[in-house]
Formats: structure tokens, C-alpha cells, sequence
């Protein structure tokens, strides 16, 4: 048994208002191009909430004051982008706005090379898309209510 990273991470569910969902298309070098929502792994001593506001930003460029309620988390186990075996401690938020282009300006190096796509779709374009999408749930997580 390997010893695997705890990585936290804060992920965004991202509605518009026609209900559908932001999702960004990576296409590394080492597998099959894959769809997943904004979000990212929490600083040093950063809590999820926060997190999921830092992340929403640099990724969309889309500035809001709280995250929306959290509905969700998980663990898996899965190799990152960058070839790192880990365990990940994921918080899903919903967070709804309009519907925007999204602002790339605020991208690393490697979301510059491997963010190829975003794209808002709708709940039966993604039970029926061609690439895989990440989490495999992620239609059951649109419909979870926050906890009280």
C-alpha cells in the first residue's frame, strides 16, 4: 500500500441561469482529453470555502464574496496532472450566476497548456457526452440540496 497526499480541494458546481453547468476541457499529453468543473487544491491553511471563491476567480475570472452552500464531498484516489498519485478531499459548492466567457488571464502555466475548452451544457448534453466527465456523478451532485 503507497502513501498517498492528502490533497484538498475545492470544487465548483457553476450554473447559469438556463441551469446549465461550466465545465473545462483538459487534453494532457499522457491520456484522453476529460471535463471536469472550476476548481482546485486549497493553499496551505486555506479553508475549502475560501478556496472555491480563489479558484472560481483564476479560473473564470468571475469574482463573488461567498461560494454558495457546500453540497457535497468525496475522496478518490487519482493521479494529478502533473503525475502525482493522491488522495483527494473534495467540497462541492454550488454557486449560480449569468452566463459569461470565461477570463483566462488568470491561468497557470500548466492550465495554459492543458485547459483546452470551456463550455456551459446543459444536464442532457452531459449524460450523453462523448469524453469522459469528471466526477463520474457529477449529474447526482447537480441535484444534492446543501446541508442545513
Amino acid at each position: 500500500m503507497s502513501n498517498r497526499r492528502i490533497r484538498r480541494a475545492a470544487r465548483i458546481l457553476l450554473l447559469d441561469e438556463h441551469d446549465r453547468l461550466l465545465l473545462i476541457r483538459f487534453a494532457p499529453a499522457d491520456r484522453r482529453p476529460f471535463w471536469c468543473g472550476v476548481g482546485g487544491e486549497c493553499d496551505p491553511g486555506e479553508d475549502f470555502a475560501n478556496a472555491a471563491v480563489r479558484e472560481l476567480f483564476e479560473e473564470t475570472g468571475l469574482v463573488v464574496e461567498t461560494c454558495g452552500p457546500e453540497v457535497a464531498c468525496r475522496a478518490d484516489d487519482y493521479l494529478t496532472l502533473e503525475g502525482e498519485p493522491i488522495t483527494s478531499d473534495e467540497r462541492f459548492f454550488r454557486i449560480r450566476t449569468t452566463s459569461f466567457t470565461p477570463d483566462t488571464s488568470g491561468h497557470t502555466e500548466i492550465e495554459r497548456e492543458l485547459i483546452k475548452e470551456f463550455r456551459w451544457f446543459t444536464r442532457a448534453e452531459l449524460a450523453n457526452w462523448h469524453e469522459p466527465v469528471f466526477p463520474a456523478n457529477l449529474l447526482e451532485l447537480l441535484d444534492l440540496e446543501a446541508e442545513a
